[in-house]
């Protein structure tokens, strides 16, 4: 499979670059990054989509959500499938995927680590065995380079939980200058940021006299470039449409 990377001269972006080199069936013919000369790649890199003529059979993309339009629209073009490991995208962004994801297969997520969807998965599951007599608050820290915050997999966390319990939940991001108790319709997400964390993401449920803590911690970014390679493969043969990890998970 060949692979074009956007993103490829960020930290995601190298640690693929590194692990794609032990994947004898995997090759990068090309990358996309806006500071194309920062690393000394074995294959060309341009500052923008429309500029890359190699043939690929997916991008792989691991850029910043404010290139994620141009990078869409490109895919379209060129009927390319696509996996979506960029976190910060907003409403507008989700809107643009799914209407692209009529003409070509996509696999989005917030994050690519096997162990955090089976986190997310237990998190469903103590959610509707508890009911509304546990609170439900999400911590989660990482390094202190990290730029969006809260994260992009508190928001999936979060966002499965309460799919799971039919969306009655309200997500309140911090409580600085709330003058108010907590609502039981309320799941706290917090974000810390410091040090060199690369990612741990705690759920926690507080009940009358007892605590449930679910945490999930990664040890480096190995696993979500690892993760994103198993996504690919997964994708390859895909029709249009829309993907997650809950169809990797269950295929």
């Amino acid at each position: 499979m060949n692979i074009i990377l956007s993103g490829c001269n960020g930290k995601m972006g190298q640690v693929l670059v590194r692990l794609m080199k032990q994947e004898k069936d995997l090759t990068i013919v090309a990358g996309i990054d806006p500071d194309t000369t920062k690393y000394e790649n074995d294959f060309p890199v341009y500052s923008s989509p429309s500029l890359c003529s190699e043939k690929a059979d997916m991008i792989i993309d691991f850029s910043h959500h404010s290139a994620l339009d141009d990078l869409l629209k490109y895919c379209v073009a060129i009927k390319m499938p696509l996996v979506i490991a960029t976190t910060g995208l907003d409403g507008n962004h989700f809107k643009n995927i799914m209407d692209a994801s009529k003409y070509i297969p996509i696999f989005q997520t917030g994050n690519t680590s096997l162990g955090i969807q089976v986190t997310t998965k237990i998190a469903q599951m103590a959610a509707l065995a508890l009911t509304d007599a546990f609170d439900i608050e999400i911590i989660e820290k990482h390094h202190n380079q990290k730029v969006d915050a809260p994260s992009g997999t508190a928001y999936l966390i979060a966002e499965n939980i309460n799919k799971a319990l039919n969306n009655k939940k309200d997500f309140i991001y911090g409580r600085y200058g709330r003058n108010e108790k907590r609502k039981s319709t309320d799941i706290g997400i917090h974000a810390i940021r410091g040090g060199s964390i690369v990612g741990e993401h705690t759920i926690l449920f507080a009940g009358p006299d007892e605590i449930i803590e679910i945490k999930h911690t990664a040890l480096s970014k190995d696993i979500f470039g690892l993760g994103a390679i198993h996504a690919a493969r997964f994708l390859i043969h895909k029709n249009p449409g829309f993907y997650n990890m809950n169809d990797l998970i269950e295929s």
